[in-house]
């Protein structure tokens, strides 16, 4: 296992445990059990004031919860969770949409905002893209905030231009913009745009000056901006 994956894996959980928040019994026994087959580890409650206790004490990446409690707004619930614990992603489902609400829901970064009924299959796409953005977020964080990550991304940045000057095609991907040629490169979103943007700005800050073969690719998408 490399460095970096070491690292990753104490902040990444192997088995995401969220915590399911609807008062509608039917609802909460068809959600969990979809979750469940997925291989989340699951909690359920069924008020509002019962998810900000259980909030508290468990260390939950993901909550779905619905907007009309019996208890209190669930509005407040994801407030109060943004505030405590902004890493933690929301999933909101309501049967009742506004236009307000979904507005405050993007406020406050809650990953989606599903209205019912929908399908098993929405409901555990909404539920992957949510957790999939939790672990780009804890890589970025990494990658931009510990010196081992920065370490990392400094090697894979000078990879990437050293790959440049050998890989005509892969040259030509990068000047086209096919981010996904890059998908194999621990690098961060800045890392990433600072290479197929030719920022040398950013790339000397954090990188440290180039070897005249690496410059070659970066010197030419600059040339290429500024057409």
């Amino acid at each position: 296992m490399t460095m970096y994956a070491e690292s990753m894996s104490n902040s990444i959980p192997h088995s995401p445990h969220i915590l399911l928040v609807e008062d509608e019994l039917t609802l909460v026994n068809g959600l969990k059990m979809v979750l469940s087959k997925e291989g989340y580890a699951v909690d359920v409650t069924m008020t509002g004031l019962k998810a900000l206790e259980a909030f508290k004490g468990n260390g939950f990446q993901l909550v779905v919860a619905d907007l009309r409690l019996p208890d209190i707004d669930g509005m407040d619930v994801v407030k109060v969770i943004k505030k405590e614990r902004p890493e933690t992603k929301v999933v909101i489902i309501t049967g009742y949409p506004s236009i307000s609400s979904a507005v405050e829901s993007a406020k406050l970064g809650v990953s989606d905002y599903l209205r019912k009924p929908f399908t098993d299959d929405d409901f555990l796409t909404s539920v992957r893209e949510a957790l999939k953005e939790r672990e780009e977020d804890a890589t970025e964080r990494f990658l931009n905030e510990t010196y081992e990550g920065r370490l990392i991304q400094k090697r894979d940045v000078i990879r990437v231009l050293d790959r440049t000057y050998e890989d005509q095609t892969f040259w030509r991907d990068l000047m086209e913009e096919r981010f996904e040629v890059l998908e194999d490169y621990q690098l961060s979103s800045e890392a990433r745009a600072a290479i197929l943007s030719g920022d040398l700005k950013w790339i000397n800050e954090n990188v440290g000056e180039l070897t005249q073969k690496q410059l070659m690719f970066i010197l030419k998408r600059l040339e290429r901006e500024t057409w």
